[in-house]
């Protein structure tokens, strides 16, 4: 994690429910896989040794991931900025030329996920639309060219 991981109170805690899911739950279950997989024998070519000790280094990586996250999280709750984009804003945006209106959840990286309309600060668009008020336009560059933007509601 390169920057600081900006999180919603809910995503603070889903993440902590996973780190003590993998912690009492899984390492026990792949400590069991390995001690099977070692009474079958020749550890050289047990193909279900391989497989529990992969397993047991992806879920001791994604515990360091998950603690360093924990341990360096900013957590931000949904804070009044007036009208002004930041943080967990709920944005109504609609896009140059169209009737359709597309709704976001600013969030951090980490909790980013377009099907969910949970837009990272850090995207094009969501870095585009920090610091924007209601009645805005604004453009941002993308692959296929300058997109214009307005911001219809801020909450």
């Amino acid at each position: 994690m390169d920057t600081q991981a900006f999180l919603t109170p809910e995503k603070f805690e889903e993440l902590k429910k996973e780190l003590d899911h993998l912690k009492t739950v899984r390492r026990k279950e792949v400590a069991e896989s390995l001690e099977y997989a070692r009474s079958l024998g020749d550890l050289s070519e047990n193909a279900e040794y391989q497989e529990a000790r992969d397993m047991q280094a992806a879920i001791e990586e994604r515990i360091s991931y998950l603690e360093k996250t924990i341990k360096e999280a900013k957590i931000v709750a949904h804070e009044k900025h007036g009208d002004i984009v930041g943080l967990g804003s709920l944005v109504t945006i609609q896009k140059e030329k169209e009737k359709d209106k597309r709704e976001y959840t600013i969030v951090g990286s980490d909790e980013a996920n377009i099907h969910d309309h949970k837009l990272s600060y850090l995207s094009p668009l969501g870095e585009a639309l920090m610091g924007k008020k209601k009645g805005d336009e604004f453009e941002f560059e993308t692959p296929v060219g300058k997109q214009k933007y307005k911001v219809l509601k801020v909450a």
